[in-house]
C-alpha cells in the first residue's frame, strides 16, 4: 500500500486565522497590522505611531497661531470660548468668515493632497511619480483659464479646473506608453505636458480683462484667500468618501510594496488594487484643486517627508496625510503673516518648497543611473 503525504497551500492573508481585533503580525520582516475584524488592516509601525502624535501636536500649534497671529488675530485667551461657540464682534467675524473656513480648507487640502501623492507613489514605486509633478497642477491651471476665457460666468472655474488635471493626467499616460511605471519617461511627459498647459494659461491670462486676470492669476497659483464653509464642506466630504475606500486597501499597497509577484501570491490583487488607488488619487487632488487651486508639490513632498521620518518600507498614508495638513496650514501662516509677503498665494510658498526638494529628487534618480 503506498502512502501519500499530502502538501498543504500556504493560506493567503485573506485565509489565516486572526483576532476580530488588535495588532498583529501577517508577514514575515516585523510587519504588522492593527486588525478590525477580517476586512481591515492597518500597517502599524511603533516609530509611525510617535511621528504621528508629534504631527498632531505641530498641527495644533500651527492652526492656534493662524487664529491667534497678527493684527486681527483672536487673543488666546479667549480663544476656546470663541471656537465654543461664544465669539461676537471682531472675533465672531475672524473665526466664521476670515481665518476659519481658511483653516479647515487648508487642513482638508493638504491632508487629500499627502494622502494623493502617497497612493501614487506607492503605485508607481516612483518618489518623482506625484500627480503635480507629471502635470496635474499645470493642467489645472489650463482648465480653469481656458473656463475662465471662453465660459465667463457660465462654468464654474473650479470644474474647468478638474477637467483640466484629468486631461493631463490622461495625456502623460498616453504619451509615456506604458502608463505611469517608467520613471524617466514620467518625468519627461510630465514636463512636455505641464508645459503646453502652461502656455496655455499664460495667453489666456494675457488675454482676458485685467480684472478677471488678476484673479485668474491667483487661483491658478493655489489659494486660500476668500474660502468659505462651502469650500470646506467640499473638500471633506472628498475626505470622508475616499479615506475609508484607502483604509480597505491599505494593506494590500503595503504588500505591494513587496514586488507584484509575491503580492499576488498572497492574494493582494495588485493590479486592481492599483487601479483602485490611482482613481483614489485623482479623486484626492481633484478635490484639493476644486477648493483650492493647484497648489504645487504638496503631493511630491508630504509621502517623501514622512517616509525618511520613519525610516521604514511601505506608503505610510496616515502620517502622509498628516504630513500634508501640516504642510499646507505652515505654509498658509506663511503666507498670512511673513512681513512684505502678506497675502501672496499659498501655492508660490510651496513651489518655493517643493521646486527644492524636487531638485533634491531629480539629482539623486540622476546618479543612480534612473533618470
Amino acid at each position: 500500500m503506498t502512502g501519500r503525504t499530502a502538501t498543504a497551500r500556504p493560506k493567503a492573508p485573506e485565509d489565516r486565522e486572526r483576532p476580530e481585533g488588535g495588532a498583529a503580525p501577517l508577514l514575515p520582516g516585523g510587519r504588522r497590522y492593527l486588525t478590525v475584524g477580517r476586512v481591515v488592516a492597518l500597517p502599524v509601525r511603533p516609530r509611525s505611531v510617535v511621528i504621528a502624535l508629534l504631527m498632531l501636536v505641530l498641527i495644533a500649534v500651527a492652526a492656534t497661531a493662524t487664529l491667534t497671529l497678527g493684527r486681527l488675530g483672536i487673543p488666546l485667551a479667549t480663544l476656546p470660548d470663541a471656537i465654543a461657540g461664544n465669539a461676537d464682534g471682531k472675533e465672531e467675524f475672524v473665526l466664521e468668515r476670515l481665518r476659519g473656513p481658511r483653516l479647515v480648507v487648508a487642513l482638508g487640502a493638504g491632508a487629500a493632497l499627502g494622502l494623493s501623492g502617497a497612493l501614487f507613489q506607492s503605485v508607481t514605486r516612483n518618489p518623482l511619480g506625484s500627480p503635480d509633478v507629471i502635470g496635474l497642477a499645470a493642467g489645472a491651471g489650463a482648465g480653469a483659464a481656458i473656463v475662465a476665457l471662453l465660459l465667463p460666468d457660465t462654468v464654474p472655474v473650479p470644474t474647468g479646473a478638474v477637467l483640466g488635471a484629468a486631461l493631463a493626467m490622461t495625456l502623460v499616460y498616453v504619451s509615456t506608453g506604458s502608463g505611469f511605471r517608467n520613471r524617466g519617461r514620467l518625468v519627461v511627459a510630465g514636463i512636455g505636458v505641464a508645459s503646453l498647459s502652461t502656455a496655455v494659461t499664460q495667453y489666456v491670462v494675457y488675454a482676458v480683462e485685467r480684472d478677471k486676470a488678476t484673479a485668474l492669476t491667483s487661483y491658478i497659483n493655489g489659494s486660500l484667500a476668500t474660502r468659505s464653509w462651502d469650500h470646506a464642506g467640499t473638500i471633506w466630504t472628498v475626505l470622508l468618501v475616499t479615506v475609508p475606500l484607502t483604509v480597505l486597501i491599505a494593506r494590500r499597497l503595503d504588500i505591494g510594496e513587496m514586488g507584484d509577484d509575491l503580492a499576488t501570491g498572497l492574494g493582494a490583487r495588485p493590479n486592481s488594487t492599483k487601479s483602485v488607488a490611482v482613481t483614489l488619487s485623482l479623486v484626492l487632488s481633484a478635490g484639493a484643486v476644486s477648493v483650492a487651486g493647484p497648489i504645487a508639490f504638496i503631493s511630491l513632498t508630504a509621502p517623501q517627508i514622512a517616509k525618511r521620518l520613519t525610516r521604514g518600507t511601505g506608503p505610510h498614508l496616515a502620517l502622509a496625510t498628516l504630513t500634508g495638513a501640516l504642510l499646507l496650514v505652515a505654509a498658509d501662516l506663511a503666507a498670512q503673516q511673513l512681513p512684505y509677503f502678506e497675502e501672496l498665494p499659498v501655492g508660490i510658498y510651496t513651489m518655493a518648497l517643493g521646486g527644492a526638494y524636487l531638485g533634491y529628487l531629480l539629482l539623486r534618480e540622476w546618479r543612480k543611473g534612473v533618470l
